[in-house]
């Protein structure tokens, strides 16, 4: 595991990434060691993380490890970084096969790891590389609209029928997939 290469002047890690073997890597073990660089990360003001932040972010963590190793192939890569106003948790895996993303169903058991990093994230990108894939999800770090850090998908204060959406197109012979806020 390395750690962050350099800091903002807000004294914010700039990136922090691991690289972990699937045969051996524990979802528990990527969550740790996110709320450890979290740990260490502070707002524009100098404050801690919000505690919403840092929840979703495990969270998060914990679904795109989790497909990587269920799916996808070494290495797999996981990677914080801190862009003006969201944290990108980027996930990458040597295999070249993009997930689908499917339409939310209450009645089906397991594979809702998509939905739930869209809901939990500003935006989700998902693209293949000449190495594999990679899949990154940007959330907050606070809403401008007023309600909570760390989520786009249904929250007090929202609309009931604003949900998370995902869109798929191709560019370039690879496909992007993005969740993004739309009205029903």
């Amino acid at each position: 595991m390395n750690g962050p290469a350099d800091r903002s002047r807000t004294g914010r890690p700039v990136q922090a990434s691991v690289t972990l073997e699937r045969g051996s890597v524990r979802i528990a073990e990527a969550r740790r060691w996110t709320v450890g660089r979290l740990a260490e990360a502070r707002d524009d003001r100098g404050r801690p993380l919000p505690d919403q932040v840092v929840e979703a972010a495990q969270l998060v963590v914990s679904e795109l490890v989790t497909n990587a190793v269920k799916y996808g192939s070494d290495p797999v890569e996981l990677t914080l970084a801190f862009a003006g106003d969201c944290l990108s948790i980027t996930v990458r895996d040597g295999d070249p096969t993009l997930p689908a993303p499917r339409r939310a169903d209450p009645v089906r058991v397991g594979q809702h790891g998509l939905e739930i990093v869209a809901a939990l994230s500003r935006d989700v990108d998902v693209r293949r590389e000449p190495s594999g894939k990679r899949i990154t999800a940007r959330i907050p770090l606070a809403s401008s609209r007023g309600d909570r850090p760390g989520a786009t998908g249904p929250v007090s204060g929202a609309p009931p029928q604003e949900r998370a959406t995902w869109t798929r197109t191709v560019v370039d012979s690879s496909s992007v997939c993005t969740s993004s806020r739309s009205q029903s």
